[in-house]
């Protein structure tokens, strides 16, 4: 039955009008009932849906113009090797591997970085406290893609022992910071001080302590502080925003997401290789003092040094490696901000001989302000696929590396397209799809790890027909706003929130509680 409050087929594509539809080959993949449509049908509903003048609505990607910035890499472990790769720095050994394999993704990425992707930096510094980290650091910082290690050659490379020694050169006008989490926010502070501009990976904080501090530091300085969280260069992000900017999904009440991963690598147990034995690694090769900071002592161990994100002593686990990653993403969405409660569950039930962190959590946060709650639930026992969900009262959107809008079946907005058949509760009346040059990005990437990134929209976008990945473009942001000013997407403020959140549901976990905030006395309070 219609409603009054309900609109027709034409206050349905007013509504859509201001939707970006753009992707690969500047048609995006716009589809309505039927997932089989051939092209031309799907071209005629953007016709019909008055979209066609939207074709271009999501901007290329500019060049990087201005000076030279030089820029220190602080941990080149895995994370910081892909953000060497990311600023244009490959090893000539895995960039012919790449040109000549037959991984698609990698190649597409590679390719499109060395025709457009040039950021006008230099790798002055690399700084790891594990020779062989250090060494393969050096070894891609040495080769920049775009001249074949002219520009490295002539700016200069040295290794820092210390990253104190790397923020006292006046040669290091930048720094990325990729080490294990427990030093990530007391680094990020001393590189402020130092006046580094600072690109930090998640979680920017490893207990509730340092956030203010961190805060602090950089509202008092002049430098670009950027928070590695990628998803907001992804231009799947936009239309989500886009759709709910306009209302589309009426009064919000619930936003839902998951992480689940199956598989030793994907739980962060990396210290074995691919036959089962210890990778390599012993005291001489490390100065153990230093990678454990200020963390309880412990003797060295392999285990330690690959899987540190099992322990509690250097990491919040499932909390800083991926939630951090969905909170950002509906922060961005939604600036829902810091929650007023948090709820954490959860135990350690199938790799209880690795660590401490569990693999099974589960939290809520309430937003009682806001009108909505919060839910996180992570699995590191199961591959089943789940997806980022936003329910409103007249639809629900789930958003990963496409986009669904599905009607809700009492949709008052909606009704009189329900009540014609026009759409269906059982299906969604949009899909957004960014396309590729690739049948399925997915099928292309060579880990499960990798896959599980890929599938969340975390590894490449498109635009204008070309591959991006999505951490060069974060990188870029963040260069572009040390050479223009600006606020980086995933700026200080961001980041409060991020590190705040991430705290109360990690206390709440390990110390079995419920947590509040208070913002008055900017306070994580235990009930």
């Amino acid at each position: 039955m219609s409603s009054n409050n309900g609109i027709g087929r034409r206050g349905m594509l007013k509504a859509l009008a201001g939707v970006p539809v753009v992707g690969l080959l500047g048609v995006q993949a716009l589809r309505k009932y039927n997932y089989e449509m051939e092209n031309d049908v799907r071209r005629k509903i953007v016709k019909d849906l008055g979209l066609e003048d939207l074709l271009d609505s999501v901007k290329p990607v500019q060049a990087s113009k201005g000076d030279l910035i030089r820029i220190g890499i602080i941990g080149t472990g895995v994370r910081g090797k892909q953000h060497l790769k990311a600023l244009g720095f490959w090893s000539k050994d895995e960039m012919e591997s790449t040109l000549k394999g037959s991984n698609k993704s990698n190649k597409a990425q590679l390719q499109t970085q060395m025709n457009y992707g040039n950021l006008n930096i230099a790798i002055t510094g690399i700084c790891d406290v594990f020779d062989p980290h250090a060494e393969e650091g050096l070894e891609y910082a040495s080769n920049d893609i775009f001249t074949g290690g002219d520009l490295a050659r002539q700016h200069g490379l040295k290794r820092y022992r210390t990253y104190h020694e790397m923020l006292a050169d006046p040669n290091i006008d930048a720094v990325t910071i990729a080490t294990p989490d427990h030093h990530h926010a007391k680094m990020a502070i001393d590189a402020v001080k130092a006046g580094k501009h600072v690109y930090a990976e998640k979680a920017v904080i490893h207990r509730e302590d340092e956030i203010e501090p961190l805060y602090e530091a950089v509202k008092n300085s002049n430098v670009t502080f950027q928070q590695g969280h990628q998803y907001t260069q992804n231009s799947i992000f936009k239309q989500a925003k886009e759709i709910i900017d306009r209302g589309m999904l009426g009064d919000i009440s619930h936003l839902e997401t998951f992480t689940n991963r199956n598989g030793s690598w994907g739980a962060w147990i990396r210290h074995l290789d691919s036959n089962g034995n210890p990778k390599i690694g012993d005291p001489s090769m490390i100065d153990w003092q230093q990678w454990l900071g200020d963390a309880p002592y412990a003797p060295f161990s392999v285990k330690r040094l690959y899987s540190w994100a099992r322990y509690f002593d250097y990491d919040t686990g499932l909390y800083g490696q991926l939630f951090s990653h969905e909170y950002d993403a509906f922060n961005q969405l939604l600036n829902i901000g810091i929650p007023d409660t948090v709820a954490s569950s959860g135990g350690q039930y199938y790799y209880k001989e690795f660590g401490e962190i569990p693999d099974i959590l589960h939290t809520t946060m309430e937003y009682p302000e806001k009108g909505f709650a919060f839910t996180y639930s992570g699995n590191l026992n199961s591959s089943s696929n789940r997806e980022r969900a936003v329910y409103g009262k007249d639809a629900w959107m789930t958003v990963l590396g496409k986009l669904k809008l599905t009607p809700d079946k009492k949709s008052e907005k909606y009704a009189d397209l329900l009540d014609d058949n026009s759409i269906s509760p059982d299906r969604p009346m949009i899909e957004v799809t960014p396309g590729g040059n690739l049948d399925s990005p997915v099928d292309a990437i060579a880990s499960a790890t990798s896959a599980y990134y890929a599938e969340r929209g975390l590894i490449s976008t498109n635009i204008e027909g070309k591959e991006w990945d999505i951490t060069h473009l974060h990188l870029k942001e963040w260069i572009d706003c040390i050479r223009n000013g600006g606020t980086p997407s995933s700026g200080i403020e961001k980041a409060y929130e991020t590190g705040v959140t991430i705290a109360m549901a990690d206390i709440s976990y390990r110390e079995n509680c419920i947590t509040k905030w208070d913002p008055v006395n900017k306070k994580i309070l235990r009930i």
